[in-house]
């Protein structure tokens, strides 16, 4: 591992944005029905020397942490699971009893990596993702392997 973690600075802010418009298809996301924007949230960010590799962002409510956003910018390396981590040691620190995220039912290769690091569908919403193009008519309507996207898929960890 070459890379370095820390937390998302006010300076990060725009190219955050500029990132999650290049990858989400805008600068917001919907999930459980909720506009997050997450150059606004909490977060950590992957370094390489100058070169960012990657990016989580997080909410922290009441005793519940939700990875909002994530997203390595190079893969095999452990970029992903480094900084689900951080977001779980900061949890951990906020006394949080759950990480939790949600994804879309297309998203075979998300629900397996998110089950190699511990997390477990706890719900299902469907039809959810169709409700959520109503906020952001961007989302599209097929996904990873043709697979329609309709419904959300909500995964917790338990800390």
């Amino acid at each position: 591992m070459t890379f370095e973690v820390r937390p998302v600075r006010d300076e990060d802010r725009d190219w955050i944005r500029d990132l999650i418009e290049e990858r989400w298809a805008d600068e917001f996301v919907v999930g459980h029905g909720v506009v997050s924007r997450p150059a606004e949230l909490d977060g950590f960010v992957a370094m390489e020397g100058v070169d960012v590799v990657g990016l989580a962002t997080y909410r922290i409510e009441g005793a519940a942490c939700e990875i909002v956003t994530i997203d390595a910018l190079v893969e095999g390396r452990g970029v992903g699971s480094t900084l689900v981590e951080a977001v779980h040691e900061r949890a951990h620190r906020a006394g949080c009893a759950r990480l939790w995220l949600v994804t879309t039912n297309d998203n075979e290769r998300a629900q397996a990596f998110y089950d190699k690091l511990g997390f477990r569908v706890v719900a299902v919403r469907e039809g959810a993702v169709d409700e959520a193009r109503k906020l952001k008519p961007s989302i599209p309507l097929i996904g990873a392997g043709g697979i329609p996207i309709t419904d959300e898929l909500e995964l917790e960890r338990r800390l």
